[in-house]
This record gives C-alpha cells, structure tokens and sequence, in this order.
C-alpha cells in the first residue's frame, strides 16, 4: 500500500476543516467562549481533560490560558486535568482509572466554573463521570468530540462535535477550534478589563 502524498493528505485535512466551518458550530463554539470567559472572568476554574493525545490538547490549552495566547494579560486559572503524574496515578492505582478526573474535578471544580472534556470517540469513561462531576458542582459542561459525541453528548451544555470520525483527522481540527477559542476567550477578557 503506498503512502499517500503530502499534498493529498494536506487536502483531506482541509476538505475537513471545510467541512467542520459549513457544519454549523458556530453556536456551540461561541456558547463556550461565553461560558469560559464567563467563569475566568470570575476568577472560577476552567479544567480541562482527555486522555492521550486529548490529554496534551488539554495541556495545550492550559498552557495558552494560563501563560497568553496573543494578548498580554494576567494569568487565567486553566488547569490540565492528569497533568499532575502523582495525583493521576496515585488515584487511578488506589481507587479506579475510570473516576481519575471526576476526583480531580470534585477537589479543584467550583459553581460557576467550566469543566471542558476533549474526546475523539466521545466515549472514554473517565472524561464522561467528569462532566458528569462538573454538573453536580453547578459548572458548565463543554465537550470537544467527534461526529455524535458520543456517550459525552448526554452529559454536556455545550457540544462542539466535529463532523468525522477519524481519530487524526477529528484531533486536527480540534486544534484549530480550540486556538479560535483561546483566542476569542482571552480578546473577551481583555475586553472586560478594559477601562
């Protein structure tokens, strides 16, 4: 089986994200800027989680938020679920790896922040009880997902669900929804800040 060109694999990923822009997220994506902006604003919490390379999306994004993205403004209370190796495997060899960021999401969540799941499949047990634990500490639920959502769609107040199911190609455009977010979230900040 041959490889196929870089030029042919750099156009499925456009057809995609051409794909996703006529999809018709605008809604969801600027419901959660508006929940996240909302909440960190307030000083209340944005955590964030997913597993592989959902996990270091999850990173990514913290990492955006709590440093800037283009904006130079004060820090923003972003924190990666699992990124704490001694909390996580702590956790998941003394109880369960499916209940890892419920735990994180019950010792770190507060009313009125926002708990942001990311998931290809929209089906990893230890992401939905997340959501799950967000909602039953009064926060927002934003689910990242692929076609469907999944199991996570049940769980979530705002869905953003990319219209594939590949997993490489559903995690490209998650990049790029995840970047416009932190985009509009820190421009929403600054903008509050404002004099």
């Amino acid at each position: 089986m041959t490889a196929p060109a870089l030029a042919d694999y750099l156009d499925g990923a456009a057809a995609l994200l051409r794909e996703t822009a006529a999809s018709d997220l605008d809604r969801p994506v600027a419901a959660a800027v508006a929940a996240i902006s909302t909440a960190l604003a307030a000083g209340k919490p944005l955590l964030v989680c997913g597993n592989g390379g959902s996990a270091a999306d999850a990173m990514h994004i913290a990492g955006e938020l709590v440093g800037r993205y283009r904006l130079e403004r004060p820090g923003l209370k972003a924190i990666a679920l699992g990124a704490d190796a001694a909390v996580t495997t702590a956790w998941a060899n003394d109880y369960a790896f499916e209940t890892v960021f419920a735990r994180q999401v019950e010792a770190l969540g507060e009313a009125g922040g926002v708990v942001w799941a990311i998931s290809t499949s929209g089906e990893s047990e230890n992401v939905v009880r997340a959501l799950a634990a967000g909602r039953a500490r009064a926060m927002t639920t934003v689910a990242l997902t692929g076609a469907g959502g999944g199991r996570l769609a049940a769980h979530a107040d705002v869905l953003i669900a990319v219209p594939a199911r590949d997993t490489p190609r559903v995690q490209e455009v998650h990049t790029c929804l995840y970047h416009y977010i932190c985009e509009q979230v820190e421009r929403q900040i600054a903008a509050r800040a404002a004099p």
